[in-house]
């Protein structure tokens, strides 16, 4: 069996403009789809698998000093995602090969009971 491995990172629409949220998130959608499509036996049986990350706001320079505390507040952790968050989502999937075609939101419970 090969070790091969994918891991999509997909975007999320925090800081995307009005205008581009539907396109961003049909975009995103379809990134989701492509995880699950090419998980199936056949590719797990080549050593292939396909998870998905789904972050949630992260901390970036892009984001106004004055607008972190509300940011922070959509979150039910109570704050904002930081990269490290990501970075440890992909080793996590990294570390555990039995599992494929998932998606794992990153996003401090904004997405939990949807």
């Amino acid at each position: 069996m090969s070790t091969s491995r994918v891991v999509i990172v997909t975007g999320a629409s925090q800081g995307v403009v009005a205008e581009t949220v539907k396109a961003f998130r049909a975009q995103g959608h379809r990134v989701v789809a492509t995880a699950r499509s090419i998980a199936p036996a056949v590719e797990a049986d080549a050593g292939i698998r396909a998870n998905a990350v789904s972050p949630g706001i992260i901390k970036s320079p892009m984001h106004p000093a004055k607008s972190l505390a509300m940011l922070a507040g959509m979150h039910p952790v109570g704050r904002m995602g930081e990269m490290s968050d990501i970075v440890n989502a992909i080793l996590y999937h990294d570390s555990a090969p039995f599992v494929t075609g998932e998606i794992l939101h990153v996003d401090g419970g904004q997405s939990a009971g949807q």
